[in-house]
């Protein structure tokens, strides 16, 4: 990197194993930031550490209990990357309620409630912090087998935008980055098939998926001072789907 953006700032970044997650920690990590890295699989994350120096925080976000667990340990952090997320895709009349719930837990309540612990320790030391919520275009696109998906990325949006108008007088910026299909594991399992993939892809006036590093450049920028007056937007990174 050119310059060190994020020196002397410690992130906290979620679903840090593999994909956005993966890449925003070592994105952070080249520009100078101290990075808690948070997962469930902690042979990805004693992998990422020893490629980057990241500190390896194996945390299940579908566990409530866990969550609580962790923050009651962390120490105090500038930025926090809500990254983590889970897909179930099945169509919506064999949508599976258990599986709705564990969408809904990590992919919308566990970012809420790491924001409101962290948010009320900068209200509380008068400090500014910046969140960034990795959500999705499928908040406002409706995408068949995805109604789990769709709705708890339209959540997350909905809090992104209540966050940014209740935490911005205290100096705390939340915005979300919301990108069509994103090349990680988790869209290779959405989007295997070949003829539904180039379906996709034929809507992308860029005509492409994106790449994970791509989103972690968006990612970075949300937090550093650059985007210093940008808040409460979702920023859609989609090639150019939805401009049609």
């Amino acid at each position: 990197m050119s310059h060190l953006r994020f020196a002397g700032r410690r992130a906290l970044v979620t679903g840090a194993s593999q994909g956005i997650g993966s890449a925003t920690v070592t994105r952070l990590i080249e520009e100078g930031a101290e990075v808690w890295a948070l997962a469930r699989n902690r042979e990805r994350l004693d992998a990422l550490a020893a490629a980057t120096g990241c500190t390896p925080c194996p945390v299940d976000l579908s566990d409530r209990g866990a969550i609580e667990a962790f923050l009651d340990a962390a120490p105090p952090c500038d930025l926090l990357v809500n990254c983590a997320g889970l897909v179930h895709v099945e169509p919506f009349v064999d949508t599976d309620l258990a599986r709705v719930d564990e969408t809904l837990q990590v992919n919308t309540v566990a970012p809420l409630r790491l924001a409101q612990r962290l948010a009320r320790g900068w209200i509380e030391q008068g400090t500014p912090g910046v969140i960034v919520n990795v959500s999705s275009i499928a908040s406002t696109v409706g995408t068949p087998g995805h109604a789990a998906y769709c709705a708890s990325k339209a959540g997350l949006d909905a809090l992104t935008r209540v966050m940014a108008i209740e935490l911005g007088p205290h100096g705390i910026r939340v915005n979300s980055v919301n990108p069509v299909v994103t090349l990680t594991p988790m869209a290779e399992k959405a989007w295997a098939d070949p003829d539904k993939a180039a379906g996709m892809k034929a809507r992308i006036p860029l005509g492409r998926f994106v790449e994970s590093e791509e989103v972690a450049a968006t990612i970075a920028y949300l937090l550093s001072s650059d985007a210093a007056m940008v808040h409460g937007v979702c920023l859609d990174v989609d090639g150019g789907f939805k401009a049609g």
